[in-house]
């Protein structure tokens, strides 16, 4: 990974992940003989001097593809330290543009789904890009009544009508025997939804359940001296610095929580990063990152111009109230 200090080195690149939220992204082949020749990449290429990103992308994708970008937003900065030169990628995520996609250049091109691209035949900067891919632009943090299994899970069923595709279960109060029942029982919820489950728990406790994934808390992480969890699972963590970010990149994990943005009920007069100090300490590490305290879906905006993968919440996304008990009282309403 290039380093801030080295930044005045790197080759400045920008790149579109062209496609419809949750399908297929348009990907194209590097010449053979080039650096990285052989390799599949998202299209784009060298920003001219003085040139702005957004502009450097819009004029590559016309030169490339002959398409006009009308609308992109960021989605990660990398900074990457090949053998031979240094990068620093700005990916914007296309989300409409006009015209054909074509290689103009005579490269070829290929539509694929991001769950389905193998990070190996790509270049080793754009393995960051395809996890932002993967990855929801929210998580859901599961919030009260854990202790009241019935109540829990309805609220988590109405969160995922809403289109929740990744819940992060956190019931720090449950003993284990009740925490394993309500996982289960928030595994076949998620299930019925396409939604990936992280379990907030013991390592050890996680590995015997059901789930697509382990969220770490920002202790664990520190505790850490190698990434934990099965093959193929989508493994986090809390993080609260610089330090904790660094140590959640070096251990490889997929993606990271940083908080807290702004004030939250909870801790309402603790210090709080910010979007510009929250925007700084994401733009040091190449992982997919979420923004997290006091925040809700209308601060997505914010959180993608600030670096971020997108909002992780618990107030913010988790229903209010039991439907059940909200449905009971309005049928007692109506007959009062």
């Amino acid at each position: 990974m290039v380093t801030s200090g080295n930044l005045d080195t790197a080759v400045h690149v920008v790149a579109g992940a062209i496609g419809d939220a949750g399908g297929p992204i348009l990907t194209t082949r590097r010449p053979d003989g080039v650096h990285q020749g052989g390799l599949w990449e998202f299209p784009g290429g060298k920003l001219e001097p003085g040139e702005r990103p957004l502009e450097g992308l819009g004029r590559e994708l016309a030169e490339e593809l002959g398409i006009t970008v009308q609308a992109a937003r960021p989605l990660i900065r990398v900074r990457h330290a090949y053998a031979d030169r240094a990068v620093l990628l700005d990916v914007y995520r296309v989300q409409r543009y006009t015209g054909t996609a074509v290689g103009r250049e005579g490269q070829p091109l290929a539509w694929l789904c991001p769950a389905e691209m193998d990070e190996h035949l790509f270049p080793a900067a754009d393995r960051p890009v395809i996890r932002a891919l993967q990855l929801p632009d929210r998580m859901l943090i599961t919030g009260a009544d854990p202790a009241r299994p019935a109540a829990f899970l309805r609220r988590l069923e109405l969160a995922l009508t809403t289109g929740i595709r990744l819940v992060q279960l956190r019931a720090p109060g449950l003993r284990s025997p009740a925490y394993i029942e309500l996982a289960r029982a928030a595994y076949e919820c998620c299930a019925r939804h396409g939604a990936w489950l992280l379990l907030n728990a013991d390592p050890a406790l996680a590995e015997r359940l059901p789930c697509q994934g382990l969220h770490l808390t920002s202790a664990r992480l520190r505790g850490l001296a190698s990434r934990p969890g099965a093959d193929g699972q989508l493994i986090g963590a809390s993080c609260h610095d610089a330090e904790e970010l660094s140590l959640a990149a070096a251990l490889g994990l997929d993606y990271a929580l940083l908080s807290p943005v702004r004030p939250t009920a909870s801790h309402p007069g603790g210090s709080v990063l910010g979007w510009s100090r929250f925007a700084a300490l994401v733009d040091r590490v190449n992982l997919p990152v979420y923004a997290l305290g006091g925040l809700g879906e209308a601060d997505l905006p914010a959180a993608w111009k600030a670096g971020a993968q997108g909002i992780a919440a618990i107030r913010g996304l988790w229903p209010t109230a039991d439907p059940a008990a909200a449905a009971d009282s309005a049928r007692d309403l109506a007959h009062s």
